[in-house]
């Protein structure tokens, strides 16, 4: 009681000529028009004309009263728009408004809303009912603002939808309602692959070598991997155990293997199932090469503590392991005490032992024999 308040109402020209609008009237005494004074006015096609209704209530209570606008249109020429309003003492609070964080969500989640009053509760509170028209929206059947306070707020709780829906939540209280449309998107399941290569390199025979490739749900619904196959010699995947749901940000690895058993380049494809509204399969390619081990064994020993001639070199024997005969690996005769054997083969194990030689070409017994295995 007291105040005024105000709504534009917009007039279009739809048709194809000029529309003269000649008179607005209003009838309830607490509605007015502002802007009549300038009629007659004339609307061009696809023109408008904006003015003003307004509410001024005198007393409290429900008001009601109608608009009729009268023009020389051929539709419409005269249209009626019903007025309503409630006239409320100037220190009781109304609910003056209902907002939430988010105006549009995708999939499920909550969305945090506040009701608003124009002045302070009084002592015990001021209940504002609340209603959802979808139920894929669910809030409390009502929320109680404390005395003395303007707001409250409560959480609408958002179910994943099918399809995009549009949700009206309505707050009422006192003859006053207000309303916020929330709209809702269809959740989507979005898988992303942190590489589309791995090259593995230079890879030594039977050595295996691993690499983690990490799976990420960047999508709004969780994403399920069905499946994680692997093609190419020498490649394997481990992960899982299969289907794995991710849920939004969660991630999930996989560790790839390149174990070569022969030499040279190798190729492969990973390739990754999903339900990813990218598209239900995902490639990784794969790449390595398999590279041969050169071994050596590297021999040492102790010169003899003594000998009736002096020691002018060695010479040094091998022989496959559990074969008696012995290869002499050395021309001329080893001055050190440590010799290096290139000659080895990967998965053999090998028997060694060394002759100390005098001047004359005389050689000692044979030392203690060493086994040396290569892997």
């Amino acid at each position: 009681m007291g105040g005024t308040a105000s709504a534009s109402i917009s007039l279009t020209n739809t048709g194809t000529a000029v529309v003269k609008v000649s008179r607005m009237s209003v009838s309830g005494k607490a509605f007015s028009v502002s802007g009549e004074g300038s009629l007659p006015i004339s609307v061009a096609a696809g023109g408008k004309f904006i003015f003003s209704v307004n509410f001024s209530p005198t007393g409290t209570g429900a008001a009601a009263g109608q608009l009729t606008i009268t023009s020389n249109a051929l539709r419409n020429g005269t249209m009626g728009v019903g007025l309503s309003g409630t006239g409320i003492s100037a220190s009781t609070p109304t609910l003056t408004s209902l907002s939430c964080t988010s105006g549009s969500m995708t999939g499920a989640g909550t969305d945090g809303c506040t009701v608003t009053l124009s002045a302070a509760a009084a002592s015990g509170g001021f209940a504002v009912n609340l209603a959802s028209n979808n139920s894929a929206v669910a809030v409390p059947a009502s929320e109680t603002i404390a005395a003395g306070a303007t707001t409250a707020s409560f959480t609408a709780t958002v179910s994943s939808v099918s399809s995009a829906q549009t949700v009206t939540l309505t707050a009422s209280a006192g003859g006053v309602a207000e309303t916020f449309a929330l709209q809702l998107g269809t959740a989507v399941a979005t898988l992303s692959v942190n590489a589309t290569t791995i090259a593995f390199g230079n890879v030594n025979l039977n050595s295996p070598a691993t690499q983690t490739l990490i799976l990420t749900s960047t999508g709004s619904a969780a994403v399920t991997v069905s499946a994680a196959a692997v093609t190419g010699s020498g490649f394997t995947v481990s992960g899982g155990p299969f289907p794995i749901s991710l849920k939004t940000n969660q991630t999930a690895t996989l560790s790839v293997q390149f174990d070569p058993t022969v030499a040279g380049a190798a190729t492969g494809q990973l390739t990754i199932t999903s339900n990813s509204s990218t598209g239900s399969s995902a490639g990784v390619s794969l790449s390595g090469t398999g590279a041969a081990v050169s071994y050596v064994v590297n021999l040492s020993w102790s010169a003899p503590a003594s000998s009736p001639d002096p020691v002018a070199g060695y010479n040094v024997y091998r022989s496959p392991s559990g074969v008696s005969s012995f290869q002499q690996l050395n021309t001329p005769v080893v001055t050190q005490t440590t010799y290096a054997d290139t000659g080895v083969q990967d998965g053999q194990t090998y028997d060694y032992i060394v002759e100390s030689v005098d001047a004359s070409g005389v050689t000692s017994s044979p030392s203690n024999v060493a086994a040396v295995p290569i892997p």
